[in-house]
């Protein structure tokens, strides 16, 4: 969704993305996710931190967007209703730059003071101006930082506390202002002109640099966090950059250009050769090579003639083209796809919400461990030393560091659903993401799945009547399918030019066949389990033609008139070509593939043959192909289901990921927990790749999220860390997550082969 406030509505709700400024960790997110999803008429609610997004679905008869931005600014936080949210993205970015650059001019000076708490370095401070050293000047710069640079921190503590909450911005303002108001003590007891270097011996120690530096140190870290999301949410799609915003339309014998939202469906655009696709639809005339990476992931041009669908956002690459529009602007696949992908970005996998439950008691617990640190000195380690005491309980707080832990999985997922989404891969759900990295075995449906789901009929015996007269009436009951066998038969009726009748009472049963009332006759087209369900009366030539059919390894639907054979017709459906190697490279992923089809046996052997899958369940029902994922589950094992999205939909429910073989249609993005754009078979070794790399760099950042907290708060709070370089380590523990997370980026990249 590229509006600025994106929308999508039905009867009941509405749903709208918009971008929000002012988080600072995922504790924000948590927040204002909770405080939303609590208001009357709100239905659902999802907040991204990396992405600074907040996806909500409402019902528009009890609240209207302006309400949930006044909820969100009592929150502490902007709701940019009218801004996508990369662009609130960058005006945090440009902020940050701005207030990083201050804080970091101001705090030069102050590093001097830093020479004071480290012998090595007090020689140094003969060499500096003594103007550097005077305590009046640390006192003003401190000062400048603390509550103008740092004044949002402060905003951000105010409004958690308010909501009996806490986030990152707690543990900065507490630490930062114990640092600077110690220092202000200190200074204001020993005299604002007194240089350091010659201070008294005895005189307390100035912390102006440790507030100055953490803040510093903080903000180069939030600067960076933002430029990973920015760089994060350009390889996540970069849908907005493949779209025409204008088309070159036909109207009235001229060709004018407009806007690609007012294209209508059916109207003729012309595109030059080097020109981006605006619209979807059919090539009317002429003749190109198209890029199609970004729906395919396949890297070479596809050629493209008429009658050959195209797509917004592929790029004609050789020729001119004449296109019919079928949908333009928000209704192209291309918008779609970005929907489903940010739809999956702002998702959350079982990590990620784990992490999120861990997150929001991270910081009361901190709290209580800083001050228990400060009991623990006055009372223990060292009886009456306040400053000890105090200095160990800022270092504390200064080093405890949520962000972290709120960073290990969103940028690596928002990496990997872009990198997913350039291999045609589109997964609707970061919990798909996650579950599909363990996956141990994929049943694979057969028709339009296995095999190129384009059967032609290869034979017929014809009972009663002539074969035209069986095929006739076989299109007229399939005339409302859209099964690949159905179609077959669509598409043989239609080459021979007959007439099809019109169906009345159209009965139709899921992996059976169909029963309709034509020309005042009862008549039906099924499958042999059909047949015997239904007590036709096949004779022996009939079983023997079907037999030997079979035994071929084509598929065979029997056609009844009133309930006695008509008619036996075979189908030929080729294996897809890279089912094969499709198999291989799972069984080289430790992954077994079987076949579950409601076809006969022998065409399903036939086709597990040629694919190389040595388990096949033949002949099944809908529901016997979901008991047969359930018995498989049972046994311990992580099941993906693909299957074309129509009958298979109950089985690829049920299976741990589902997996849609997508044509383009919305029916096709909408099945399933991922789509496989264009049916690409070797998608799903691609996924089951891209999944185990993006949970393994999840992993990374929370095993050292983890060991950071578990190793440095122990030294912080045993007085052997001074409290800058605890809130510089913060700093560095969320930059080294990011960086991480970030590498994801060129490793998904070297394993799809730079596509």
């Amino acid at each position: 969704m590229e509006r600025d406030a994106a929308t999508k509505e039905t009867e009941d709700s509405v749903t709208i993305d918009f971008a929000v400024q002012g988080m600072s960790c995922s504790a924000c997110a948590a927040r204002i996710e909770k405080a939303v999803g609590r208001m009357e008429g709100v239905q659902m609610t999802a907040v991204s931190f990396p992405l600074r997004t907040a996806w909500v679905q409402y019902s528009p008869r009890l609240l209207d967007p302006k309400r949930i931005a006044e909820r969100v600014k009592q929150l502490g936080f902007v709701a940019l209703l009218n801004e996508n949210a990369r662009d609130g993205l960058h005006k945090e970015h440009n902020t940050l730059v701005l207030r990083l650059a201050a804080s970091a001019l101001l705090t030069l000076p102050l590093l001097a003071g830093m020479a004071q708490h480290i012998p090595l370095l007090r020689p140094l401070l003969a060499l500096l101006p003594a103007w550097v050293m005077m305590p009046w000047l640390q006192l003003a710069l401190a000062t400048v930082i603390q509550f103008v640079i740092g004044m949002p921190f402060y905003f951000g503590a105010y409004h958690a506390i308010r909501q009996r909450s806490a986030n990152m911005d707690v543990l900065v303002a507490l630490g930062t202002t114990a640092a600077y108001l110690y220092s202000h003590h200190a200074v204001f007891q020993n005299g604002l002109f007194a240089p350091l270097a010659s201070a008294n011996a005895h005189a307390p120690p100035l912390y102006f640099e440790t507030s100055a530096v953490v803040i510093t140190a903080v903000l180069v870290g939030k600067y960076i966090e933002t430029a990973a999301s920015l760089r994060a949410q350009d390889g996540a799609g970069g849908y907005a950059t493949l779209k025409n915003a204008t088309a070159a339309v036909e109207r009235g014998g001229e060709i004018v250009r407009v806007q690609t939202e007012f294209v209508k469906a059916g109207e003729m655009v012309i595109v030059e050769a080097g020109e981006v696709v605006p619209v979807d639809g059919i090539v009317a005339y002429g003749a190109s090579a198209a890029d199609e990476s970004l729906l395919t992931g396949e890297s070479l041009p596809v050629a493209k003639k008429e009658g050959d669908p195209v797509w917004a956002g592929t790029r004609s690459e050789s020729g001119r083209l004449r296109i019919r529009t079928k949908a333009a602007g928000h209704d192209t696949m291309l918008n779609r796809i970005g929907e489903l992908v940010r739809q999956a970005q702002r998702s959350k996998s079982a990590i990620q919400r784990n992490v999120d439950a861990a997150a929001g008691w991270f910081v009361p617990v901190m709290l209580l461990f800083a001050l228990a640190t400060l009991v623990l000195w006055v009372a223990v380690l060292d009886p009456g030393n306040w400053t000890k005491a105090s200095v160990s309980a800022i270092a504390v707080l200064l080093a405890a560091c949520p962000c972290a832990l709120g960073l290990a999985a969103p940028i690596s997922i928002v990496i990997a659903s872009g990198r997913l989404a350039r291999q045609g891969i589109i997964s609707k759900e970061a919990g798909a993401l996650e579950r599909m990295a363990s996956i141990q075995s994929v049943i694979f449906d057969k028709t339009g799945t296995l095999t190129e789901g384009k059967p032609r009929i290869s034979a017929m015996l014809a009972v009663k009547g002539s074969r035209m007269s069986v095929l006739r009436l076989a299109a007229a009951a399939e005339a409302q399918s859209s099964h690949p066998l159905a179609a077959a038969i669509k598409r043989e009726a239609a080459g021979l030019g007959l007439a099809v009748p019109e169906a009345e009472e159209l009965s139709f049963t899921p992996g059976g066949g169909v029963e309709a009332l034509i020309e005042g006759q009862r008549f039906a087209v099924g499958n042999a389990r059909f047949a015997d369900v239904k007590g036709w009366r096949l004779g022996p030539k009939e079983r023997a033609f079907a037999a030997g059919r079979e035994a071929a390894g084509e598929t065979v639907l029997y056609a009844a008139q009133n309930g006695d054979c008509a008619g036996v017709i075979a189908f030929s459906d080729t294996v897809k070509p890279n089912a094969g190697k499709t198999v291989k490279a799972l069984r080289r992923l430790g992954v077994t593939s079987l076949l579950a089809t409601g076809d006969h046996a022998a065409p399903a052997r036939a086709a597990a043959k040629a694919a190389g899958i040595a388990e096949v369940h033949a002949s099944l029902l809908p529901e016997q192909k979901v008991a047969l994922v359930k018995e498989l589950q049972r046994r311990g094992k992580r099941v993906a289901m693909a299957g074309d999205g129509w009958n298979d939909a109950p089985a690829l429910a049920t299976a741990d990921v589902g997996l849609a073989m997508g044509d383009g249609t919305d029916a096709a993005l909408g099945a399933g927990h991922m789509t496989l754009l264009f049916s690409r078979l070797q998608a799903i070794p691609e996924a089951i790749r891209i999944s185990r790399l993006t949970i393994r760099n999840v992993r990374q950042n929370l095993t050292f999220a983890f060991l950071y907290n578990v190793v440095i708060i122990p030294f912080a709070a045993l007085g052997m860390l001074e409290p800058w370089m605890a809130g510089t380590a913060m700093a560095l523990s969320s930059v080294s997550v990011v960086g991480n997370a970030l590498r994801l980026t060129g490793r998904l990249r070297r394993q799809a082969g730079g596509g």
